[in-house]
């Protein structure tokens, strides 16, 4: 990989001009590319995605309490079994967490400025879960279910998503407690949940049968379960939620990042079925394709043999693509057993098992919005990211409910992306990864999100109009937040969000630095797929 690129680029006539030797800003004379992209009032529509299409995750283990991911700092795992969590992984990558507060004031209003989304309640503690209906919650969670959903932890999650404008995804319990006499699934827990639902007036948006049945043997369903017992349980549940929810969009399979390069999650893990065998046992009925993503496992994970990564990897080219090869492996599945349906993305961090220590961080604010520009460009229509306030990977601190970096990130996308995805016409390069959206709440209105991700080398755009520019870059000293056009970001006086404005960008050519993020909004634009 050579960082010593400058990337020049100019917004005029399409095409690849190729290499010169523009002197760089230090004047050492660094090769460069100069790439023309055609008037941005002429970028050609690619897609649409959700208006959800940002959205985040709440671990179902979040909402009762329980075992979750240890903090680095006290974590100490080493290879054996579980006792509470997933299977394989040494119960000491594991420290109890109570339930999370969804009153909390400052959690609301930052989950609200997100604002609409998609709700993700889920995660594999779903699948071993007991809703305890309108019976006193039982003190330890009944035989084959690992923890209890009490009537009151549920209303809270149907409150807070009404009241930060969520729509609820979520997945169902699978473990042995929910099945008959043969080992088939059985509806009663699922239909207790749906009723009450209805009757405190919330609702379920969509739904996974189960949490990453691709790893199945982790993720709590019974011993030897294979594809035929998946899909046979899928067609019960699907001819359930038809009479149950019938306006609840089914999603499936849900399976984990299974691609076969290297890093993807090995076959070794106990219980592992195949999506390819999955699709063909359950046969038609989902109304989307769901999928996960992590390009690698967390530290905590290394014991029990998972992919990892490093933090010198982080703004590579080959991290950043792994996201477009899972979906590329998913697609292909999708278009095998299930063509013409939408994908969803329904969850996805930086690495599996709680995130790594700089996980949220700026560092890996650069994956978070490629990730995004990346899969509205594929036409995936829903990205949920794991999680919003719980371990390393969360966009706030769950100590505190601080923002970190990438919850600026999304807050920056949320405000200034819009729906309509546009085809910005650069190919990616290192130092320069370019993708447009039409302006959020601008009508023909363009915006740009332009990430450099060489570690030295400045890229250089040329706009033909002026704009306003948001860049963010590291924090100056240990921090986990960022900095807008250099001032750093946080929470002011009774948790008021910053002002987070652009400066203005004249016409001509801008610099963007090594290392930095920045959306530039074109309101000038006038482009017609944006009226």
């Amino acid at each position: 990989m050579n960082w010593h690129h400058a990337i020049a680029l100019s917004i005029g006539t399409a095409g690849l001009i190729g290499a010169s030797n523009a002197a760089s800003p230090e004047g050492d004379h660094r090769s460069s590319l100069t790439i023309q992209l055609p008037d941005p009032a002429r970028l050609p529509r690619l897609t649409t995605v959700d208006p959800r299409f940002q959205s985040y995750n709440v671990e179902m283990l979040e909402v009762t309490g329980g075992a979750f991911w240890k903090p680095y700092a006290d974590a100490a795992p080493t290879v054996g079994t579980a006792q509470s969590g997933h299977a394989g992984i040494d119960a000491s990558a594991y420290q109890y967490r109570p339930p999370i507060d969804l009153t909390n004031k400052r959690l609301v209003m930052l989950a609200r400025a997100l604002g609409p989304a998609y709700l993700r309640v889920s995660g594999s503690w779903a699948n071993s879960v007991y809703f305890a209906d309108g019976e006193a919650a039982p003190a330890q969670p009944p035989a084959g279910f690992k923890s209890v959903l009490t009537p009151k932890q549920w209303r809270g999650v149907i409150d807070f998503a009404r009241s930060v404008d969520a729509r609820i995804v979520t997945s169902f319990a699978i473990s042995s407690g929910v099945r008959d006499a043969d080992g088939a699934w059985t509806d009663d827990q699922a239909r207790r949940w749906l009723t009450y639902t209805r009757a405190i007036g919330g609702n379920i948006a969509a739904a996974e049968f189960m949490n990453e049945p691709s790893m199945a043997g982790m993720g709590g369903a019974p011993k030897g379960y294979d594809a035929a017992a998946y899909g046979r349980d899928f067609r019960r549940f699907r001819q359930f939620a038809a009479t149950q929810a019938p306006g609840m969009i089914l999603l499936g399979p849900g399976s984990a990042t299974e691609t076969p390069a290297p890093w993807g999650m090995p076959p070794h893990i106990p219980g592992s079925i195949s999506t390819a065998a999955l699709m063909a046992a359950a046969g038609p009925g989902i109304d989307a394709f769901s999928y996960h993503h992590y390009g690698a496992a967390s530290q905590r994970c290394a014991s029990a043999r998972l992919p990892q990564t490093s933090l010198d990897q982080a703004l590579s080219e080959e991290w950043l693509a792994r996201t477009s090869a899972t979906h590329d492996f998913y697609a292909a599945l999708r278009d095998a057993y299930a063509p013409g349906k939408p994908i969803w993305m329904t969850e996805g961090a930086d690495a599996a098992c709680g995130g790594n220590p700089w996980g949220g961080h700026f560092v890996d604010s650069f994956r978070y919005l490629d990730q995004l520009g990346r899969l509205s460009k594929a036409g995936v229509k829903v990205v949920i990211h794991n999680t919003l306030a719980a371990s390393n990977y969360a966009l706030l601190e769950p100590s505190d409910f601080t923002p970190k970096a990438n919850y600026w990130a999304a807050l920056l996308w949320h405000r200034l992306m819009g729906a309509t995805v546009l085809d910005a016409g650069v190919p990616l390069h290192e130092g320069a990864h370019v993708y447009a959206h039409c302006q959020a709440g601008r009508p023909g209105g363009v915006t740009l999100l332009i990430i450099n991700n060489s570690v030295d080398a400045d890229t250089r755009l040329t706009l033909p109009i002026a704009g306003r520019r948001y860049t963010l870059s590291a924090p100056v000293g240990p921090s986990s937040s960022a900095r807008l056009n250099g001032t750093l970001l946080r929470l002011g006086a009774s948790d008021r969000l910053p002002a987070m404005k652009g400066v203005a960008q004249p016409a001509g050519q801008a610099t963007f630095p090594a290392r930095s993020i920045s959306f530039v909004t074109l309101d000038g634009a006038d482009n017609t797929a944006c009226r």
